[in-house]
């Protein structure tokens, strides 16, 4: 049994997402989330600024005594899951392998798509690990750089021109390719589930990065004997780069809780 909480951090309000999930999938752990809402989004970067933000990340949650730590950030996980996991002492998990592993479960034509920020498509590690699983894949690609901000700007429910419309420009093409699976592979992208889903339609099944991350990060503390008691019920805290007071409105709704004065501030880069 191990009380130690785990850490989670995302460039943003995306990685909630992961929160929620593990939430459901772990809910005796304690969980440190923080938000790089000073720096979002990390989609459009360089790969060393952003391994440079994700260490700073990584410091911060282990000024924690950490067990592990989830990158709910499928942009520091395609670009620098494997340094950090070198440079580091602990189990962390990102969301590329288990989301893959679990889109060549489903998809029963062996077509999938995967949108993602730009800098996620550019380092094609959703395809690289993809095709490693199985060599027979087909893989289309589509980055979506405007999905970030506006999720970050609550532009995500059904009826929203705006998002409707950009949704639509970006998904209609992957839809004709004749996909059967698509990996939604950025934190971010499952707030956009129900209008990604009315373009893509029923016979396109959707897998979200940070749900199967949850799972895997389960799997890993079982096998090392990590767990916590599961009798009780964890808690969890938040810290942001940016004003708390934004980060609170946008994540009580994500998360279905009043945040109101608990999320805090930090200077990130003192880390």
């Amino acid at each position: 049994m191990d009380m130690r909480p785990i850490g989670v951090f995302d460039s943003g309000l995306g990685g909630l997402t992961a929160v929620r999930s593990l939430r459901q999938i772990l809910p005796e752990e304690n969980l440190v989330y923080f938000g790089d809402t000073a720096r979002v989004p990390y989609g459009g970067r360089s790969r060393d600024t952003i391994l440079r933000y994700a260490r700073q990340d990584v410091r911060f949650l282990r000024s924690f005594d950490l067990k592990a730590i989830v990158i709910a950030c499928g942009t520091v996980s395609t670009t620098s899951l494997d340094t950090l996991q070198a440079e580091n002492d602990l189990p962390i998990v990102g969301v590329v392998e288990p989301t893959c592993r679990r889109a060549l479960l489903v998809t029963k034509n062996k077509r999938v798509g995967i949108i993602a920020t730009l800098a996620s498509i550019r380092s094609g590690a959703y395809e690289a690990v993809l095709r490693r699983l199985d060599r027979s894949v087909e893989v289309v690609g589509k980055p979506c750089p405007l999905f970030v901000p506006l999720v970050e700007n609550g532009r995500t429910e059904r009826g929203d021109v705006v998002i409707e419309t950009v949704a639509r420009e970006y998904l209609e093409p992957l839809k004709a390719t004749g996909i059967d699976t698509l990996i939604l592979g950025c934190t971010h992208y499952p707030l956009l589930t129900d209008v990604v889903a009315d373009i893509m339609g029923p016979d396109v099944t959707l897998v979200s990065a940070g749900e199967e991350s949850a799972f895997e990060l389960k799997r890993l503390l079982k096998a090392g004997g990590l767990r916590a008691d599961e009798s009780r019920r964890g808690s969890a805290e938040f810290y942001v780069s940016d004003q708390p007071e934004d980060f609170e409105r946008i994540a009580s709704v994500f998360l279905r809780e009043d945040l109101h004065h608990t999320a805090r501030r930090i200077d990130i880069d003192q880390y």
